[in-house]
């Protein structure tokens, strides 16, 4: 049961990435590219109807780690609690920054919410970008210093940086350089995605020029990707023993490599949607590899003491996931149902829906 709640969940996280990652791009895109109202307008009447039913998966997401996986859900709600803080205020300012540009029509009341929209977007792909990379490289459970663990061995707590900002350091940051470059990574691969639903939901006369900033984009997505790949080994000596003793799991960066590739070709597609797959076969690929990667380690421990937290040594009683499933099921069915007429209803073209206006 574990390993189908583990399966549940990271279906869920990945949902959110490419759902809820398009908004945060047109939110970039917003922020750098929008100079006119009309082109303003054209993004947000894009993400309008879906944004906030987008973010359901990452609430719903917290609902399956506190449920599945509690162990888990405690430690990193802790030890992750300064950069939590952050990311929730960011979210509540993006949202806030869409719901409040379009009550009052003053010039300087819509540059501060626009900001708001544009900066929040941009650093929650940050955010979230670096909290993968503390997934990857792991924390220091159970705070050891020199050799003595201080506490519990699930238990651990960062601060945004530590004075080396190395990822090899005994205390470490949220932020270091490998976590950095990962936030760096998120955030230029959900501008393109972000860029490509524009593309495909609006007739915007940004249109061609996001086409050339998704080409120029992916060439710098493609060099950070070959980097990190290669950096990955300074965090982990053997990243790669997963793919090779599975090697079905080489499905994985193949969807990562088929998203990044196809995106090569952006401005020669006559279909406005066929760029938003490649960037989801991408970030679809990205994470699912990462989570590959590291299986069965939910959060690597950084010293010799203390154990990883692995999906079987933080899940809850076997009971209480077998029951949980019937509810999940009917879950799953509702909120199926919900996506396909939400999706069916704004189908096409959404220039004309007029988001936001008062």
């Amino acid at each position: 049961m574990e390993l189908f709640w583990y399966i549940v969940l990271m279906t869920m996280l990945t949902i959110y990435v490419i759902l809820d990652g398009y908004d945060f791009g047109a939110g970039i895109i917003h922020l750098f590219f929008a100079k006119t109202e009309k082109d303003k307008k054209a993004i947000t009447n894009a993400i309008g109807p879906f944004w906030d039913a987008n973010e359901v998966w990452l609430i719903a997401s917290g609902g399956v780690l506190f449920f599945a996986f509690p162990t888990l859900y405690a430690s990193s709600f802790s030890g992750f609690y300064l950069p939590l803080i952050m990311i929730l205020w960011l979210l509540i300012f993006r949202a806030i920054g869409l719901e409040l540009r379009g009550q009052i029509h003053n010039k300087m009341w819509e540059v501060i919410w626009d900001k708001a929209f544009g900066i929040s977007s941009l650093l929650l792909a940050l955010f979230f970008g670096i909290a993968l990379g503390n997934v990857v490289r792991g924390v220091n459970l159970g705070m050891v210093t020199n050799g003595v663990s201080a506490h519990e061995p699930h238990y651990f707590f960062l601060p945004l940086w530590n004075a080396s900002f190395s990822p090899h350091a005994e205390h470490l940051g949220i932020i270091d350089w490998f976590t950095l470059l990962l936030g760096v990574i998120g955030v230029v691969a959900l501008t393109i995605h972000g860029a490509n639903w524009i593309i495909f939901k609006t007739n915007s006369d940004l249109n061609e020029k996001l086409k050339k900033v998704v080409f120029n984009l992916n060439i710098l997505l493609s060099v950070l990707v070959i980097i990190s790949l290669f950096i990955w080994h300074v965090i982990e000596p053997k990243p790669f023993h997963n793919f090779i003793d599975n090697p079905w799991l080489w499905i994985f960066p193949i969807i990562t490599f088929t998203g990044l590739f196809g995106l090569f070709k952006v401005k020669t597609f006559k279909k406005h949607g066929v760029g938003f797959l490649f960037s989801s076969l991408f970030l679809f690929g990205g994470l699912t590899s990462t989570v590959a990667s590291i299986f069965p380690k939910v959060l690597p421990s950084t010293n010799s003491i203390n154990p990883d937290l692995t999906l079987y040594n933080v899940a809850a009683h076997e009971y209480g996931l077998s029951v949980g499933v019937y509810w999940f099921v009917i879950a799953a069915l509702l909120v199926g149902v919900y996506m396909f007429v939400q999706y069916r209803v704004f189908s096409g073209k959404m220039d004309d829906v007029g988001y936001g206006e008062h």
